[in-house]
């Protein structure tokens, strides 16, 4: 057995491939500005996205040592990454002794060539698939069709996508961005059968893709399915796989052969860390207990499943990640999706703007890492600022990973990278920034440019500032789509005329007290005993 090794080399570790699904054609700005003009997409973003965070969020409360959980899965995620050619090593070893083949993949181009060299050896003409977001992102349909053999989604989502000729939008829910009447045309289209009296009731589309795959579990000349993993046990050689509809566990038990291509991040140590995982999961993910269907299998057993497994490790940009210490966290992720159900940014432009198989908060700190930022036209370049940084993503992600932390961390990268190859200014964000910080340094300069704005802006007919002019350095990007409040009184300017009032009040009461009478003095009638003691 050959030795791997993939801790921090000397040598940088190779990007993915450019044929991954990673890096989007345009930037999130300009593709987001086009999603953010669909009414129907940002209707189906907002109403699923608020009925699963809705669903997330009771199915934590009822846990009380949840940030317990939560520390723990962070605590056994930080093993990972910190031994993980050790615990790869004995995955193979596990998966090979429980009768398996272990293959070992460099990027996306010999993934594919690993899974299209096996289905062919078995004369497949069809491929059954478990949803796997490992084999989307090395777009394994496509290079399987490019060979002549069919790949089909057995998971309903994925299968909506499949049949529009579409790319998912959403890690847990690939067709979120797809409401019921749009189904039904899919289905009518893209299922020659189906009767044109079907409606687009949950039921009628299930139980039409239920026919629909039932048919292809059936008949599977070659009979392979592929599949990804949610968890690999390096102790045991276990794969993971936890799903909520149940195709998943056909094609894991019917075929003959079974093709498991799984990220190398996805190991966990031992049998029992799936007892912390398996609670976060489902609870971050669907808002349920556990999921429907968790399905477990080791290895090859004679009689009972598949009669061959074949276990494709991949790396494709993940060494890459693992060699930053302060981005290496973002192969933490156990692709629950809660990051993008609270993010305002997903929430409104939806998956398709990142361009890329990872969509949202995670996807905005995994797809450039793994892929490397270019310069400002890379499209991966874009990704670390399409956040508010609101944190909110930090606060549900089941396994505490500091996501606004790493995207400033990108962020600060792509300034440093663009300083080192254009100068020490490249454009106007610099020599604002530069201006900023000189100007906020110097109290009197600070306070005299707030007292001055003030007066400048009542020139400005109502009560926001309008979209200023493009000659006015960076402000058009601030006023095109915000409606920024206009500069009221400075604190500064506040605070003085707050002085001078105190002193003036003060004055005026110190007078009034030097012309009263002391209580109880001439002029006054004294108080009963009884009173007095009332008074006290």
């Amino acid at each position: 057995m050959s030795t791997v090794d993939l801790g921090i080399p000397s040598v940088r570790p190779q990007h993915a491939s450019p044929s991954s699904n990673l890096r989007g054609d345009r930037s999130f700005p300009a593709a987001a500005r086009d999603d953010l003009a669909d009414e129907t997409l940002r209707g189906n973003l907002r109403h699923a996205t608020s009925t699963i965070t809705t669903k997330r969020a009771a199915a934590v409360r009822e846990v009380r040592d949840w940030q317990k959980l939560r520390d723990a899965g962070s605590a056994l995620k930080w093993q990972v990454t910190d031994h993980l050619p050790e615990l790869l090593e004995q995955l193979e070893e596990s998966v090979t002794a429980a009768g398996g083949v272990v293959h070992w993949a460099r990027d996306a181009d010999e993934a594919g060539e690993i899974v299209t060299g096996l289905a062919l050896e078995r004369g497949a003409e069809e491929v059954l698939k478990v949803k796997s977001m490992a084999t989307q992102e090395i777009g394994l349909n496509e290079t399987l069709e490019h060979a002549g053999i069919r790949a089909i989604e057995s998971d309903l989502a994925e299968l909506i996508v499949q049949l529009a000729g579409d790319t998912p939008s959403h890690i847990l829910v690939p067709a979120i961005h797809r409401n019921r009447a749009q189904i039904r045309e899919i289905f009518l289209e893209a299922m020659p059968d189906l009767d044109e009296s079907i409606t687009d009731d949950p039921a009628e589309l299930a139980e039409a893709s239920r026919r629909f795959l039932r048919e292809k579990f059936l008949d599977m000349p070659g009979s392979v399915a592929i599949s990804g993993a949610n968890f690999a046990v390096a102790e045991t050689g276990t794969m993971v796989v936890v799903e909520s509809e149940g195709n998943g566990r056909m094609c894991l038990t019917l075929p003959k052969t079974l093709i498991s291509v799984v990220g190398i991040e996805k190991i966990v140590p031992t049998f029992e860390d799936l007892e912390v995982f398996l609670q976060l999961l489902p609870r971050s993910s669907t808002g349920e207990r556990m999921n429907p269907y968790t399905t477990l299998f080791t290895g090859v057993t004679e009689g009972d499943g598949p009669e061959e497994f074949h276990l494709v490790l991949l790396d494709n940009g993940r060494s890459a990640v693992l060699e930053d210490p302060e981005g290496r966290s973002a192969l933490h992720c156990i692709r629950c999706s809660a990051c993008l159900n609270v993010c305002p940014v997903y929430a409104r432009s939806g998956g398709h703007a990142y361009g890329s198989t990872y969509p949202g908060p995670i996807g905005a700190i995994l797809s450039p890492q793994m892929t490397g930022m270019g310069d400002a036209d890379d499209p991966s370049t874009s990704l670390p600022y399409a956040s508010s940084l609101c944190g909110a993503c930090y606060d549900v992600c089941p396994v505490k990973i500091d996501i606004p932390k790493i995207l400033v961390h990108l962020r600060a990268e792509d300034v440093d990278q663009r300083r080192d190859t254009k100068g020490q200014f490249r454009g106007t964000w610099d020599v604002a920034m530069k201006g900023a910080g000189a100007l906020m340094s110097s109290p009197r300069a600070y306070d005299a440019a707030v007292r001055s704005a003030g007066p400048l802006t009542k020139l400005m007919p109502g009560a926001n500032i309008g979209k200023l002019p493009g000659i006015v350095p960076l402000m058009p990007g601030w006023t095109d789509h915000r409606d920024l409040p206009k500069p009221g009184k400075s604190f500064r300017s506040w605070w003085d005329e707050h002085q001078k009032e105190t002193a003036s009040r003060t004055a005026d009461g110190a007078a009034g007290d030097g012309d009263a009478e002391e209580p109880g003095g001439a002029g006054q009638t004294s108080q009963t005993g009884t009173e007095g003691e009332e008074r006290a």
